[in-house]
C-alpha cells in the first residue's frame, strides 16, 4: 500500500522522508481527490501484465519506455536530479511505474502544502496534468521506472509559476469541484 504524508518544512537534504512532527500521513483517497491514482502491481512480470495492460488499455497509454535514473545510467545525472526536484507542471497526466528502486513524488494539496509519496518496487502512480509537483531519489539513489503516455510523449515541465497554462486551470477547477 502507498505511503505518503504530509512533508516537514527542513530544506536539507531532499532524499531524507521529510515527515511532518507530529506525524500527518494521507491516505489513498485524499491522493484521489487531488486527482492522484495509485496501482500495487507486480514489477517482477511488467512485461506480460494482464493487470497492467488491462490499466493500459483503460487509460489509453499506448507509449511507454524505461528509465533508469542513477549516476551510472543517466547522462547528467546531477543536472537532471536538480531539474526533477524543481516544483513544475506537465500539460498531460505524468505516469510512472516503478521497476526497481525508490523515490518521492511531492505533490501540493489544495492549501498548497507539499505532500511526500514514497514510491517503491511495484508501485504505479497517475499525476494529472496541472498539478504542481516533484520528484527526488530517496537515499539509496536508485530507480528503475516505466515512463507511460496516452501517445506521444511530451516532456516538457513549466515550472511554477505556470497557472496560465489551461491545464493548470482545468486542475484548479477540479479541485474546486472536488471540495
Amino acid at each position: 500500500m502507498v505511503q505518503a504524508w504530509y512533508m516537514d518544512e527542513a530544506d536539507d537534504d531532499p532524499r531524507r522522508p521529510h515527515r511532518a512532527e507530529p506525524d500527518r500521513p494521507v491516505g489513498l483517497e485524499q491522493l484521489r481527490r487531488l486527482g492522484v491514482y495509485y496501482w500495487k502491481l507486480d514489477a517482477d512480470k511488467y512485461e506480460n501484465d494482464p493487470e497492467l495492460e488491462k490499466i493500459r488499455k483503460e487509460r489509453n497509454y499506448s507509449w511507454m519506455d524505461i528509465i533508469t535514473i542513477c549516476k551510472d545510467k543517466l547522462p547528467n545525472y546531477e543536472e537532471k536530479i536538480k531539474i526533477f526536484y524543481e516544483e513544475h507542471l506537465h500539460l498531460d497526466d505524468e505516469v510512472r511505474y516503478i521497476l526497481e528502486g525508490s523515490g518521492y513524488f511531492d505533490v501540493r494539496d489544495k492549501e498548497d502544502k507539499w505532500i511526500r509519496i514514497f514510491m517503491e518496487k511495484g508501485d504505479l502512480i497517475t499525476l494529472p496534468a496541472g498539478i504542481y509537483h516533484r520528484f527526488t531519489l530517496d537515499e539509496k539513489n536508485y530507480v528503475k521506472a516505466m515512463r507511460l503516455f496516452v501517445g506521444e510523449p511530451v516532456w516538457t515541465a513549466y515550472n511554477r509559476p505556470a497557472d496560465h497554462f489551461e491545464a493548470r486551470g482545468q486542475y484548479v477547477k477540479f479541485l474546486a469541484q472536488s471540495a
